[in-house]
């Protein structure tokens, strides 16, 4: 859940972000002067707002892939930056084992595997929680007592 959270927060982040950046490209740009007592929208009459609309609809997309991209990459438990990329299987023989990257959480909530071949979709990346990494241990270290 917390996961959920902490990825909501940041989109909400970036959307107050880009809320202010649009209010102050508003602020900044001039009121287009009115035709024949018309108020006329300048995304379609000027070329220099349009484009920079058009701009700034890519810098948001931009920044939401990224919130995107981020979130993938981290833990489900404690919300660090998953480490330790692992590759696994080869190019050369794709039938047997298909290339993909393993990476571990560095405080061994889990691992993630993403696939590195993609035919015609990504494939989902699989997120395995480890559940106590350390019982073996302690059940080892409690036993020579």
């Amino acid at each position: 859940m917390k996961y959920w959270i902490y990825f909501i927060a940041k989109l909400t982040a970036i959307m107050g972000v880009l809320s202010l950046i649009w209010r102050g490209f508003h602020a900044v740009w001039p009121e287009p002067e009115p035709f024949m007592r018309v108020r006329q929208d300048p995304f379609a009459h000027d070329l220099g707002y349009t484009l920079a609309v058009m701009c700034f609809g890519l810098f948001s997309v931009g920044l939401v892939y990224l919130a995107i991209l981020d979130q993938r990459y981290r833990c489900r438990s404690c919300l660090r930056r998953l480490r330790m990329p692992v590759s696994h299987g080869g190019w050369n023989h794709v039938l047997l084992g298909p290339p993909r990257t393993e990476y571990i959480c560095p405080w061994g909530h889990g691992t993630l595997r993403v696939s590195d071949l993609n035919f015609a979709s990504p494939s989902e990346a699989d997120w395995r929680p480890i559940d106590d990494m350390w019982k073996e241990l302690y059940e080892l270290e409690s036993s020579k007592k």
